[in-house]
């Protein structure tokens, strides 16, 4: 396949690093060879490249990179970020894994977890020998968390969990869970490993979206774990929100990766496609959805920039990330739109990815925070009065 060039209207390569954009083209190439071949097949039967997990992990240091301890890449936000993209670009299930992987399973190990559970884990995940997920959303509680059902209650061994959590990315091919429930102290994590008595998972079948991606129903009856797998430093709800903001952040830019998809074969359509005696991208009304696209994706690369560099401050508020994650996510899934409008009765097959993008788009939009919760979250920062209830 040719290397991918990747969109640049406003120069902004040159406010990169040589490192950022060394690990850039590094995934960038990696996508496009190895990503991408296998992809539309993956999507058609439902099913998770598991093949290239070592290749993410292992290989390319994909998982955990801006840690910077426990054998991790320490690399930049932004750098981070750009990894984010260009898996994206791939497809939003390959992002997907790699953002629970990093941001939602390893995040709370270090951040929350004991010496030993940081000593056992963080290796494993960082180089794909073992998988995640993060159990918090449930069957009736998706934007309230706080309303969970799922309960830890005290035994003479450990802590005996009850209840079920709903829509987790590579729920049934984790070896262990970072499980979010309610106890008489508060809501706290737990990590919970594959064949313990009383954990089991099954499968979402009959996905539009998310297909080359593990959607899973975990379910904890009377599921006895030891006392010492609790992260004995989460005190609160405010810990896994602070987890999906590391996610957030992750998606709001790999959304960027699977707008410049879409972009990409829009452009390159209307410029094949003769109509009329002349190419599509000749035509007035073709030039101005492109220029919109060339905005947006502009806009959203400028925004994601800045809050990287933020981040990379300490300064990366929630309030911060919330805007990103929903502007982004909201131009990226108007662009498959659009792009598939572009392509006619071809952009309803997968010999072009925009429909994959756009179907994928709908689900990254409703995960970690709907598009009006993180509204509500913008909404507070700026007047200071909270709207959610």
């Amino acid at each position: 396949m040719a290397r991918f060039q990747g969109l640049d209207f406003y120069s902004i390569d040159q406010s990169l690093s040589p490192d950022e954009r060394q690990v850039r083209d590094l995934v960038r190439d990696w996508v496009t060879n190895e990503v991408l071949p296998g992809i539309e097949q993956h999507a058609r039967e439902g099913t998770f490249p598991l093949h290239l997990i070592p290749k993410m992990g292992e290989e390319l240091g994909l998982f955990g990179s801006n840690f910077n301890d426990y054998g991790c890449a320490g690399l930049s936000a932004i750098a981070y970020g750009l990894i984010m993209q260009e898996l994206e670009r791939g497809d939003s299930g390959l992002r997907s894994f790699a953002s629970v992987q990093g941001s939602l399973v390893m995040y709370p190990i270090r951040e929350f977890g004991s010496e030993a559970q940081k000593e056992r884990w963080l290796p494993l995940l960082r180089r794909g020998a073992a998988i995640g997920c993060f159990g918090l959303t449930e069957p009736d509680h998706g934007s309230d968390p706080g309303g969970m059902e799922t309960r830890a209650v005290r035994t003479d061994r450990g802590w005996l969990l009850s209840g079920t959590k709903m829509w987790i990315t590579n729920g049934s091919i984790a070896d262990v869970a970072v499980v979010w429930a309610r106890t008489e102290d508060g809501i706290r994590g737990f990590l919970v490993e594959r064949g313990t008595p009383g954990f089991t998972t099954s499968d979402v079948k009959r996905k539009f979206s998310l297909r080359a991606s593990v959607t899973s129903e975990l379910s904890f009856q009377d599921c006895e774990v030891p006392a010492d797998s609790i992260l004995s430093k989460t005190t609160g709800l405010k810990n896994p929100l602070m987890c999906l903001n590391q996610a957030r952040y992750g998606i709001a830019w790999g959304a960027i990766g699977a707008a410049q998809a879409c972009y990409d074969a829009a452009l390159r359509y209307t410029l094949a496609r003769t109509q009329f005696g002349k190419p599509l991208a000749a035509f007035q009304l073709v030039q101005n959805k492109l220029c919109q696209m060339v905005t947006e994706i502009t806009k959203a690369q400028l925004l994601a920039l800045q809050l990287g560099r933020l981040k990379d401050q300490g300064q990366a508020k929630p309030a911060l990330v919330s805007l990103a994650k929903r502007n982004n996510v909201a131009i990226a899934l108007d662009i498959a739109r659009t792009a598939r409008d572009m392509l006619g009765a071809n952009g309803i097959t997968d010999e072009y990815p925009v429909g994959r993008h756009m179907v994928n788009l709908e689900s990254v939009s409703t995960y970690e925070g709907t598009h009006d919760i993180h509204a509500l979250i913008v909404g507070h920062a700026v007047t200071g009065i909270e709207a959610f209830a």
